[in-house]
Formats: structure tokens, sequence, C-alpha cells
């Protein structure tokens, strides 16, 4: 009798752990339909480009030898072409994704896909291939705009991706390290974040399985709506880690706007250097919680200075929309139209103010939006680097005679990955020897990505030669 009560309660159990399965995968969305009506929209894009052999460009990676050093020289013989005729230029490859955006041929994908790109070609799910024109694309937004000539193609619809919601589940399709049309699903993880290198995108944050390939490929919502571009990873190994970012579709269809007015994109510039609002700073300027972003710097010759912007404002609201933290302020200025007059609300001196700003359109080089205002300094936002011209005081305590920029700050990106610290003097970048610090913007502002870039410098009184790279 009683293993008759055990055996009951058993199985009693077993139906209820069975029951309370079922009803979670119930639950649980079904991706099917979504994959089956957008997939042929969802295409595969490579790109072909040229660049020439160099011996040192045909060693393996980890083993570059800055041309000139001499060693360079002996490797010519082993490398060179027939008679000492320098090797042809080699074709190089790279993969992405991207979504038809209208059934008339233009399609959407990432800048970085397409970047110095000679041919692009667009293959569709049934194996057709179309080389694409490219229209435009904006490096800081990461966002291009091709075209094939074509017409009746399956395209997608686009959603609102100010409605999304942290915990909602998205599905991503692209073709990670070639796999095409591999279709992967997470949840929304942050709104509005801001990367070091991005600071006019507000990213979604997932957790998709993003890998090399899924970039320009599109982010849908349980409706089929696309709400974003995939266009980056946060990874230590080069592979996915569980963190991934999108360009929230809004941000796109600016872009896309623009470059179809008017053939490229402007944005708004304020002309501040701007930080967090900590808790102690928070209560130092009068605030009851840490909010808004507080003024570092101001820019000289801006429409900030011009405004009367001071070091130590805090940046409550902009043109009606509140800056809870300083990430907030770069994209909602970005957006806004070049010309127009708003109104910003500061916190001053513990009192709360209006000022009202012309907002200018954003210099060409972002360097010179980040400028510190004295002559001969600059900062680098790919490298995440601010350099100055070295004084002829500091040149006799370096033991320099000419040459050189001094590191003044290092955040979060490849410099410091690459081990530079502030007080070190960079001598060369690329190889090409330095003058003063707008030539250094200028070199880092071609730089390649994927792949290390030689950079000399001094430190305590000691050369030495450092690897960069910059992600893709």
């Amino acid at each position: 009798m009683r293993q008759y009560k055990t055996w009951s309660a058993f199985m009693m159990l077993l139906a209820w752990v069975m029951l309370s399965f079922n009803l979670q995968a119930r639950n649980l969305p079904d991706f099917t339909d979504l994959v089956a009506d957008n997939g042929d929209a969802v295409v595969n894009i490579s790109t072909r480009n040229k660049s020439e052999q160099t011996p040192t460009s045909m060693l393996p990676p980890g083993l570059e030898i800055p041309e000139g050093s001499g060693i360079d020289d002996f490797f010519k013989k082993f490398f060179e072409g027939p008679n000492g005729m320098p090797p042809s230029p080699r074709e190089s490859e790279s993969l992405g994704s991207g979504f038809v955006l209208s059934d008339d041929g233009y399609i959407l994908t990432n800048h970085h896909v397409i970047r110095d790109a000679e041919e692009i070609i667009v293959r569709f799910s049934d194996r057709t291939e179309m080389e694409a024109e490219l229209l435009g694309s904006d490096e800081r937004s990461d966002v291009a705009l091709i075209k094939v000539d074509a017409t009746g193609l399956k395209s997608v619809k686009l959603g609102d991706s100010n409605k999304l919601k942290v915990g909602e589940w998205v599905l991503a399709i692209g073709s990670p390290f070639g796999f095409d049309y591999s279709a992967t699903a997470g949840i929304v993880s942050a709104l509005g974040r801001s990367l070091p290198s991005d600071s006019y995108v507000p990213f979604i944050q997932t957790d998709v399985a993003i890998n090399p390939g899924n970039s320009g490929g599109p982010l849908f919502n349980l409706k089929g709506e696309v709400i974003g571009i995939n266009s980056q990873i946060y990874s230590r190994t080069g592979g996915f880690m569980g963190v991934s970012f999108a360009i929230p579709i809004d941000t796109v269809m600016n872009v896309v706007a623009q470059i179809k007015d008017q053939g490229y994109v402007s944005r708004g510039w304020l002309g501040v250097v701007i930080q967090d609002v900590t808790r102690e700073l928070a209560e130092s300027f009068g605030l009851n919680k840490p909010r808004g972003a507080l003024v570092s710097r101001v820019v000289a010759d801006s429409p900030a200075a011009a405004a009367g912007f001071k070091a130590g404002d805090v940046i409550l609201e902009f043109d009606g929309k509140d800056v809870e933290a300083s990430s907030d302020l770069p994209p909602i200025v970005g957006r806004t139209m070049v010309g127009k007059e708003v109104d910003v609300r500061i916190m001053r001196d513990n009192k709360r103010q209006t000022l009202q700003v012309s907002i200018e359109e954003l210099p060409e080089e972002e360097e010179l939006a980040s400028n510190s205002g004295k002559q001969g300094r600059f900062v680098d936002s790919r490298l995440s680097v601010e350099v100055a011209d070295i004084k002829p005081a500091q040149r006799d305590k370096l033991g320099l005679e000419t040459g050189g920029v001094i590191v003044t700050k290092v955040e979060k990106g490849p410099a410091i990955n690459a081990g530079v610290r502030p007080g070190d003097v960079i001598l060369s970048l690329n190889n090409v020897e330095l003058n003063d610090a707008h030539q250094f913007v200028e070199v880092a502002k071609e730089l390649p990505a994927g792949k290390p870039i030689p950079i000399l410098i001094q430190r305590n009184g000691e050369s030495q030669f450092l690897a960069l790279k910059i992600a893709k």
C-alpha cells in the first residue's frame, strides 16, 4: 500500500512537471513564420578591393616589419617580382550582410562592410548575384546605402525602434562566418547604449548571437519589423560573448533620408566636452541626484562658446529633451537641424537657467569637434587618445630635437589596448614620422582596420614599438 502511494505521488509530480514545461513552451515565441516571410529580403554582401603587396604585407600576422628599417630590404629579394619588378596587386574580400529596403533595389548595410570597396556584390537567397552601386555611406553612424538595378524585390517592413522595451524578443538574420541566412534570437538587453567610438548612435544592446559576417543584417521584432541594423559585438576573443549592438532603425532612416536628399550626412554641433555627473558632483552642483551632462570644456569658436556656456555647467535639458546621462546628449545634438535655435536648460552656481544656442554643422573631422580649444592639442576618437604638440621646454627634458607628439590622455580603445600611456611620446604611426598633433589625427584617419599597425613610442627615454589594432 505504501509503495502504491509513493508511486502515485511520483506520477503526479511527473505530470505536474510536464504540464509546467508545456505551459512554458507555449509562452516561448515561434520565429518560423518570421524567418519564412523575411528570409528573401536578407542579402549576402561581398566586396573586392585591390591592395598593393609589399614585402612586409606578405609576412604572417604579428611579424610585420617597419619599412625602411633595413630588415625590410633583406626580404625584398624573396618577394619581388621578375626582373626586380614590384609584385602585382592582390584582391582582398570582405563579407557581410544587408537587407532590401524597397522593391526597386535600395539595400542597407554597414559602412564598415563596404569601406574602400572597388566592387560590391549582392547575393540573394536564390543565389542570384548583382553588382551594387554605392549611393552614400556615413562612417559615424556606420550606415551605408547601396542600390542594385532590379525591381520587384522582396523588401522588409520597418518598425519603430523608439517603442522597443528591455526584455523584448528580437531575431537577427545574416551570414556569420559566411553561413548564409542564419537566424539567431535573443532579447533586448539595454537601450541607448553609447560606445566610446560611436557617440552619435544610441545603440540597442542585445544578447542575440552576432559574429563576423552578421554586420549589416537586420534585427527584427516579433511583428517581423526591422528595428535595427546589427553592427558590433563586445568581445575579448573575436567571437560572440553575449553582448551585441544594433543601430536603431530611426537613426538609420535619418541617415538614409540625408543621403538621398543631399548625398551626404550632416549633424548638429554644440562644441562642448562632457562627462558624467557622479553622486558627489551632483551634490556639489546643487542637484538632488546624479543626472545631466557636466561640461568640462568649451571648444573655442564653437556654438557653445558663442552662447555663453562655461566649464562647470550641467546640461539638464536640450531642445525640450531630458538629458539624464552624458551619453544622451551627443545623439540629441547630432539629430538637431543645422541652424536651429534651441533652448538649453542648465544648472550653474546651484541655480537653473536657460541658454539659447544656434546649432552649427559638425565639422568634417570629428577631432575638431573634440578640440580642447588649446592650440596643438587634438582628440582622436577612433583611437580614443588625446595628443598635444611638444613645447620647446619639454623637448629638452625629453631629449628630443624634433618630431613627436605627447600623449595627454588615453581612454578605453585601441591605443590603451596597445599599451599606450599618458606621458608617452609617439614618434611614428604606421611608419609615418610625426611632426605635430594635427598630423597625428590626419594619419590616424587613414589607418586600416583589422590588422596590426606599428606605433613607435618613447617612454622613460627608451624607444619601443607597440602593435596597435583597430577593430573592424
